[in-house]
C-alpha cells in the first residue's frame, strides 16, 4: 500500500473498467463469468458487478463467486456496486460505493486497509471532499449520456469532467486515480482521456451485445492508452 495524505491507498489501475451490470448483461452466472474472463485477456484492468435492485442476496452472492473464480490468475480485481456486505461475503477485492451508499470510512472499517474501496463523484463539491475520505479512486460520472442507468443529474459534459478531475487532484493529489463514466465508447473514449481521465467504465461498449468481448476490450485498451501517451501520462 502507498501513502496519500493521511490515507493508505491500494494501487488502482483505471484503464479500461468494465462493469458487469446485469440489467444490460443478463443474470446468467455462466455468461457472466466468461464474459468477466473475456474482458481480463482483452486488456481490462478492474470489472465490477452491478445489479441495482437485488431480490436474492443468496444468488448473488453465488453469481459473484462464479465471476471471482473465471479471474482468478488475470490480476483483475472484482469489485461489488453499493453492497459492502455482499462484497465480504464473496470474497471480492473491494466495493464502488456511490454517494447514497455506506460511507467511504465505514467500508473501509468493515473490508480492511487492503480492500479496494471506489467512490462516484458527480460535482466539484464533491470532489473537494475526497480529501478526508479513504478512497483508493474516484469515478466521475455521468460524463454523456446513458441508458444503461437513470440519471436525474445532466450529464457533466468533457468541460465539466475537466473542472471535477482538477478539483480531485487539488483534494487529493495526481496519485489518486480519477475515472469516467456514463456514455462513453471507443468514440469518446480518448477525448475522456485528453480531459483529465485516467481511464474510462464501459459497460454497453463492451459487454452490450455479449459477444466478442476480449477483441472489444483489445481494441478499447489500445484507444486509451494512447490517448493516455499522447496525455504524456502513460
Amino acid at each position: 500500500m502507498t501513502s496519500e495524505g493521511n490515507h493508505a491507498t491500494v494501487p488502482v489501475d483505471l484503464r479500461l473498467y468494465g462493469l458487469l451490470d446485469v440489467g444490460v448483461c443478463g443474470g446468467d452466472a455462466e455468461h457472466l463469468a466468461r464474459m468477466a474472463a473475456e474482458a481480463a485477456a482483452g486488456g481490462c484492468t478492474l470489472l465490477q458487478y452491478r445489479e441495482k435492485t437485488i431480490g436474492n442476496a443468496r444468488e448473488t452472492v453465488a453469481r459473484l463467486r462464479r465471476i471471482h473464480a473465471a479471474l482468478q490468475g488475470s490480476g483483475v480485481p472484482l469489485l461489488m456496486n453499493d453492497r459492502v456486505d455482499l462484497a465480504l461475503a464473496a470474497g471480492l477485492e473491494g466495493v464502488h460505493l456511490g454517494q447514497e451508499d455506506m460511507h467511504p470510512a465505514d467500508a473501509r472499517r468493515l473490508l480492511g486497509r487492503d480492500a479496494i474501496v471506489g467512490l462516484t463523484v458527480k460535482n466539484a463539491a464533491q470532489a473537494d471532499e475526497l480529501y478526508r475520505l479513504p478512497v483508493d479512486y474516484a469515478c466521475i460520472g455521468g460524463v454523456f449520456a446513458t441508458t444503461s442507468k437513470n440519471n436525474p443529474d445532466p450529464p457533466v459534459g468533457l468541460d465539466g469532467l475537466n473542472r471535477i478531475v482538477f478539483r480531485a487532484r487539488l483534494a487529493r493529489g495526481a496519485s489518486l486515480p480519477v475515472g469516467a463514466i456514463a456514455g462513453i465508447d471507443r468514440s469518446n473514449a480518448a477525448a475522456t482521456i485528453g480531459a483529465g481521465a485516467d481511464g474510462v467504465a464501459l459497460i454497453s461498449a463492451l459487454f452490450g451485445t455479449g459477444r466478442d468481448v476480449e477483441a472489444r476490450a483489445r481494441d478499447l485498451r489500445g484507444v486509451i492508452d494512447g490517448a493516455l501517451a499522447a496525455r504524456g501520462a502513460a
